[in-house]
């Protein structure tokens, strides 16, 4: 397995890498010092927005708009209602970043 991460990490950190990127006007997501896991957060998004909704209906009979404004539902949700683990109270993103701008809460550690 740590072998197979070294090439991985090596693979898109390399120069030729980053030139197709730029040569693409694409924007790496992984940073350039190779951390892997830069990207983690948004995986773990993406994982949760198929569990809980999207391999729960099928959306090949969907249009592209229906599908769309699915998923824009699911985002709201997720940053406004749903609970979560990565604070201590629970608290939805959005409310935990609020609440966390105006001082009433700290740093999840």
């Amino acid at each position: 397995m740590g072998s197979y991460i070294t090439v991985m990490l090596t693979q898109y950190t390399s120069e030729a890498y980053k030139l197709e990127l730029a040569r693409r006007h694409a924007i790496q997501s992984m940073s350039g010092v190779g951390k892997c896991y830069d990207n983690a957060r948004m995986e773990s998004f993406f994982a949760t927005l198929k569990k809980e909704k999207l391999y729960r209906i099928d959306t090949t009979k969907l249009k592209r708009e229906e599908v769309k404004k699915i998923v824009w539902r699911f985002i709201v949700y997720y940053n406004r209602r749903r609970i979560t683990t990565m604070n201590p109270k629970g608290y939805p993103p959005a409310i935990y970043r609020e609440l966390f701008e105006t001082g009433l809460s700290k740093p999840a550690a």
